[in-house]
């Protein structure tokens, strides 16, 4: 198998930071305008030209989307931005359309392009097409089979790059294109603030019996008519590298920096585990079950995925206690509050490369050295004895269903 690149998402200076110490080989992000999540906190220019460095000191490469459908004003902004992005040394920029390409090709000469999902590359030739005006990538459908993904991968251009989505939450709508957020509520879903009225629960209304609703059901009752499945192919990673894949991508920079931190460990763990010809190991797996997600499917990989009717809600099982600041080789460690837990529950600690192991927490200490049975403040740091060493960063978590 061919080295295939993980890229993991940094929707804010918190989120890169996890997804760098959990293993990414690449992220992707955004500046404050042309982005596709313009909720997610995204980079001003010098916290991105920040985030470069920090991750080219550590081999990761980054990608910038510009991938939002630009209006007249924002496309003579685009240059000079394009310029900026050359000139702090970003990777690669993800485009939806052949105006970002040209305008690229021009004014950031250095800078791969990537073309988006919203692109709705569904064959071979369209990924010849798009190579054949410049893209170095193509980032495919996600409505695709995986024969199909095999396919092209098989019959693109050899020097073509071929990525694609393996985990996170799915569009209801082909490839992105939809209008129902922006008729609805005036958020534009191709401006990067989709409200997601597709998760809404609906009823029908009869023109002449206003204010008198009637329930939509599905088969068993389930009123959620437009709730997509979440994306998971933890379990098909050999099969994703199989088919030629050059970029496995996680969904997410609106979600959590945790979320960022243990999809990348799951998967980072999965490719490893793949290139070597061995199984991935339960712990890691369970990783991806851990964080806040919808009902899983396999995406349109191995056919339909089905809609969840019964609700729209999250599931999220674990909360996040505490952050690893500092620890020390006698397990002495520095942290970060960030939800209250008291001596004697039961939690876990999982870490970069460090598999979620479970203890009782002890008593601790404040910062000024007097016992504390409960760090109470958002955010405060506290010292907690824990059995092993562990990095900074890594995580204390409890089993907290629906928190």
């Amino acid at each position: 198998m061919k080295n295939v690149e993980l890229l993991s998402p940094a929707g804010d200076m918190e989120r890169l930071t996890m997804s760098l110490a959990y293993g990414a080989d690449a992220v992707y992000l955004a500046g404050n305008a042309f982005g596709m999540r313009a909720f997610a906190g995204n980079f001003d220019r010098d916290e991105m030209t920040q985030a470069v460095q920090l991750a080219h000191d550590k081999g990761v490469r980054v990608h910038v989307t510009c991938n939002t459908l630009a209006r007249n004003d924002e496309i003579a902004r685009l240059p000079e931005y394009l310029e900026f992005l050359e000139s702090i040394g970003v990777d690669a920029v993800i485009s939806a359309g052949v105006d970002v390409l040209s305008l690229a090709h021009r004014y950031a000469p250095h800078v791969e392009v990537h073309m988006s999902t919203q692109t709705g590359i569904t064959n071979y030739e369209m990924a010849r097409v798009w190579h054949d005006l410049g893209a170095k990538r193509v980032i495919l459908a996600r409505e695709l089979s995986l024969d199909e993904v095999a396919e092209i991968c098989a019959k693109a251009p050899r020097d073509l790059e071929v990525e694609a989505f393996v985990h996170g939450a799915m569009c209801v709508s082909y490839s992105g294109r939809c209008l129902l957020s922006n008729y609805m509520t005036g958020r534009d879903a191709a401006r990067g603030a989709c409200a997601q009225p597709c998760r809404y629960q609906y009823a029908l209304m009869e023109e002449k019996r206003p204010g008198e609703y009637f329930p939509v059901f599905e088969e068993n009752g389930e009123t959620f008519i437009m709730n997509s499945r979440d994306m998971c192919m933890i379990d098909h990673v050999p099969e994703l590298l199989q088919a030629g894949l050059d970029s496995l991508k996680i969904e997410g920079r609106a979600k959590s920096a945790y979320y960022a931190a243990m999809t990348t460990a799951a998967y980072r763990h999965a490719i490893d585990a793949a290139v070597e010809g061995k199984p991935l190991e339960p712990i890691w797996r369970a990783e991806v079950d851990k964080v806040s997600h919808r009902h899983y499917s396999t995406g349109f990989y191995y056919g339909q995925p089905g809609q969840y009717t019964d609700s729209a809600r999250y599931i999220r099982d674990w909360q996040v206690l505490a952050i690893v600041t500092d620890c020390d080789q006698d397990g002495n460690a520095t942290l970060s509050l960030r939800n209250k837990f008291t001596a004697g529950d039961q939690i876990e600690v999982v870490g970069p490369d460090v598999p979620a192991f479970p203890l009782t927490a002890p008593l601790m200490t404040d910062g000024e050295g007097f016992t504390l049975a409960q760090p109470r403040h958002p955010q405060m740091v506290f010292h907690m004895k824990l059995p092993r060493p562990v990095p900074p960063l890594s995580v204390v978590r409890a089993c907290r269903p629906n928190s």
